[in-house]
């Protein structure tokens, strides 16, 4: 079994260049050399047998505790490479059971109307708030930003998803507006202070709810914005205004249908729902296991086809549909490179293992929306016909507006923690 790595590799690298380095010390070059070199080293023979019997979830376990090391170029580099020659060239039996496995435990999870929400987010967003603070923007937006121009920063791009987001939103002056999944309040601020209008943002993070109340109040803004810990499911009263960003994918396809039930029964008659989540080509058959172990637990990354139905059956009107489709990869290594560059913070603040963890969790999640037909979708939701225009000129004007806004907008206070 110690070769099955040099096999599995020999299989799907015939472009670029890499050289592996076997626990034995034995060496391998694979590809056409038309790429800078990657080398790869494996320190022992059981992590060879590991990655080579499970790579979806051992390569990353082996990478995370330093059996799978990069001499020349990075996790990043090695992980593009492999999968624009193609992975499923090597598929082996045994590699196709442990995919059918997963499939079929992900199908069963995702689709049981069983709400694991808070147990989920806690393992995620409870983390120490420094540890965010090393690679998001000053608003702390974790979430896919809008590179429009795609020249623009981290910062700039963020501030342009909070600005796309509002002008679909066609706010008005005194509206009650739900944020589900409100982060660390920047969103919920920023719309607050662009048309005066009253905001509710739930989580079920304590963390975010704390540095989301302490923002507020340091912005003079409590009088009219608010932030609570609580589950959608249990949300009471009218809104005219509704968004979510980057909650949806922990909800599950099972829980879609109460979803959106709920959504019609609290939003206005008027109102006006914008929904951005991740979403993908096709059904999402399974998650990637390193990421459903270690990082997002529960989350479901649904295709269009998936949400609409229940959206319909709930008696709601999809008004628009946005598909941003690269928005996410450049997003994700604007993070890789921030976290890396501050690497001695991260490992002070946990440890290697967990500075590896997630440096393998951002670059594995860039190479999938770079080369695996993941993007960002935003959905336009209504109850009324009539509630939002019959074109979309609207929106470039109401961006344009919401730009002088922000330029006149006092600065941001630095997230304290």
């Amino acid at each position: 079994m110690a070769s099955g790595v040099y096999e599995m590799i020999g299989k799907i690298v015939s472009k670029g260049s890499l050289k592996l380095i076997l626990a034995s010390g034995e060496t391998h070059m694979f590809g056409d050399g038309s790429e800078k070199t990657i080398v790869v080293r494996i320190a022992d023979v059981d992590a060879e047998r590991a990655i080579a019997q499970d790579p979806a979830l051992k390569l990353g376990e082996m990478y995370m505790d330093g059996r799978f090391i990069l001499e020349e170029g990075n996790i990043f580099d090695f992980l593009s490479l492999v999968r624009r020659n193609g992975v499923n060239k090597a598929a082996t039996l045994r590699i196709v059971a442990h995919g059918l496995a997963r499939i079929a435990g992900t199908q069963i999870k995702s689709r049981l109307p069983i709400n694991r929400n808070l147990q989920n987010v806690s393992h995620h967003y409870d983390l120490s708030a420094k540890l965010f603070d090393l690679f998001l923007d000053e608003d702390w937006q974790y979430s896919c930003a809008y590179f429009e121009p795609a020249s623009i920063s981290l910062d700039e791009a963020q501030v342009a998803k909070k600005r796309h987001i509002a002008a679909k939103l066609l706010l008005e002056k005194g509206n009650r507006i739900l944020e589900i999944g409100s982060g660390w309040g920047g969103l919920g601020l920023y719309l607050a202070e662009a048309e005066e209008v009253d905001v509710t943002g739930i989580t079920l993070s304590e963390e975010q709810l704390k540095v989301s109340r302490e923002r507020t109040a340091k912005r003079n803004l409590s009088d009219r914005v608010r932030f609570e810990l609580q589950d959608y499911r249990d949300l009471k009263g009218q809104f005219d205004r509704i968004v979510s960003v980057g909650m949806f994918e922990h909800v599950g396809v099972g829980n879609y249908m109460n979803f959106f039930k709920k959504v019609s029964e609290i939003l206005d008659k008027n109102g006006v729902m914008v929904l951005h989540s991740i979403g993908r080509t096709k059904p999402n058959y399974a998650t990637n296991p390193f990421i459903e172990k270690y990082i997002f637990p529960g989350g479901y990354m649904p295709s269009v086809a998936e949400v609409l139905p229940a959206v319909e059956k709930a008696g709601l009107l999809i008004k628009d549909i946005e598909i941003l489709p690269m928005h996410y990869a450049y997003t994700l290594r604007a993070w890789r490179e921030r976290f890396v560059a501050r690497k001695a913070e991260a490992v002070a603040l946990y440890d290697e293992r967990f500075f590896r963890m997630w440096e393998f969790y951002l670059a594995v999640s860039e190479v999938a929306f770079r080369h695996d037909r993941l993007f960002i979708f935003q959905i336009q939701i209504a109850r009324h016909q009539d509630a939002v225009p019959y074109d979309r000129n609207y929106i470039a004007e109401r961006e344009a507006t919401l730009k002088e806004f922000e330029n006149a907008r006092k600065p941001l206070e630095k997230i304290t923690f």
